[in-house]
């Protein structure tokens, strides 16, 4: 018998496990790497930077402008008109795509839109379970929560305590109802229209709507200060 046969069986263990924790290491370690276009693009982007030909935090900036700010003003728009007007707040009520169209705003081909409306005693949440279907072209760039998979399993399961981890307290006659977006149907918030507000113009009642009002994890939109 060998006697360096059991040394030989010990270190071929060692190296098979050492082999098996580099290999889970490398595993891990990919899995948080974002999807490979992004890659691409922020090589780019860097490249960019680099030689002067793009400002340091653009993309950054662009990015939030466009999910914050530029791309709600669409959704915003027709929630203020359908504040002010009752005929296109039934026109939306029934036909949410239609009403779009009739704003100018073109929804995706293919997809179908459900607006939902907040009352004094029925709250909306907007998730996607399966993975993250939004009306992108209509209310903007999803924020990143909206994409998790925390967000995405506790909409459904604990709707309260994601609210509240919003700062939506809610009296508790109040019901909250969960709608699941899919690639078919996606689904809009129409919060309710802030009181002291009867004389604003559409372009000041489309500043109060946020995009999570429209997702429903904001639903008081009481201005601040003054009257516009």
């Amino acid at each position: 018998m060998d006697p360096h046969a059991s040394d030989n069986t010990a270190k071929i263990h060692r190296d098979s496990h050492t082999s098996d924790k580099i290999g889970e290491i490398h595993r891990e370690l990919h899995s948080d790497l974002p999807p490979e276009p992004a890659l691409r693009a922020k090589a780019l982007e860097s490249v960019l930077v680099e030689k002067g030909l793009l400002p340091l935090d653009a993309v950054d900036n662009w990015l939030e402008n466009f999910a914050e700010k530029i791309g709600p003003k669409n959704g915003a728009t027709v929630i203020a008109r359908a504040w002010r007007d009752p005929e296109f707040r039934a026109l939306l009520e029934a036909d949410a795509i239609e009403a779009f169209r009739t704003a100018g705003f073109e929804a995706r081909a293919g997809a179908d839109l459900r607006a939902v409306f907040n009352t004094p005693t029925i709250h909306n949440l907007v998730v996607c379970t399966l993975c993250s279907c939004y009306p992108l072209g209509l209310i903007g760039m999803s924020p990143a929560w909206y994409k998790s998979a925390e967000y995405r399993a506790r909409a459904v399961r604990d709707p309260h305590g994601v609210l509240r981890e919003f700062g939506v307290e809610l009296d508790a006659d109040i019901e909250i109802r969960v709608w699941d977006s899919t690639s078919e149907r996606r689904y809009i918030v129409v919060p309710e229209r802030p009181p002291g507000t009867q004389d604003w113009s559409d372009e000041a009642l489309a500043g109060l709507v946020t995009r999570n009002a429209m997702i429903g994890t904001q639903r008081d939109l009481r201005p601040n200060t003054g009257t516009a």
